[in-house]
């Protein structure tokens, strides 16, 4: 990974170099995130899940390197848990590192977007499902429930399907 790292990092001032909190067999790239960033490579630690990761992450950050924590705020939800306040206490930590950036990653939902902001959350990652359905923030919900009505009709008429009357 340092090879590669440095390869990347080589290719241009703009570049952010994507390092994984850990290695396929869970051994913590902690040495790795730390010579890149003294060396004033910025890195992208990903694959976070939990505030001691982002803690052993931030203790090692140059206060003057760029940097992100991509702490994946969806994949915790899938687990039942709520990444809010995970989140919350990570933006605490990464102020310690004022060009530290905490991203929302892996969001799975619009409210995601909106609990980032609350929190202060830097960055959040946003698929193309997510960024169409910010069209509908807002929206009145008497209106929306008759298009979901509507929407359920066509799609029964598209399907064929009859009841035949008694």
């Amino acid at each position: 990974m340092e090879r590669q790292a440095y390869e990347i990092a080589s290719w241009g001032k703009n570049v952010t170099v994507k390092i994984p909190v850990t290695n396929t067999q869970g051994v913590f790239s902690g040495s790795l995130i730390k010579k890149l960033s003294r060396d004033g490579v910025t890195i992208n630690v990903t694959a976070l899940m939990t505030l001691n990761q982002v803690l052993q992450v931030c203790e090692l950050l140059e206060s003057d390197t760029p940097a992100m924590v991509s702490l994946f705020a969806g994949r915790i939800a899938d687990t039942g848990r709520d990444p809010v306040p995970i989140m919350s206490d990570a933006v605490k930590l990464l102020s310690a590192r004022p060009k530290a950036e905490l991203i929302w990653a892996s969001p799975r939902e619009v409210l995601n977007v909106f609990q980032a902001e609350g929190v202060g959350c830097h960055i959040i990652t946003a698929t193309h499902d997510i960024l169409k359905k910010l069209s509908i923030v807002g929206i009145d919900l008497d209106l929306f429930s008759l298009e979901t009505v509507k929407m359920f009709y066509d799609d029964g008429c598209l399907a064929g399907y009859k009841i035949n009357d008694f």
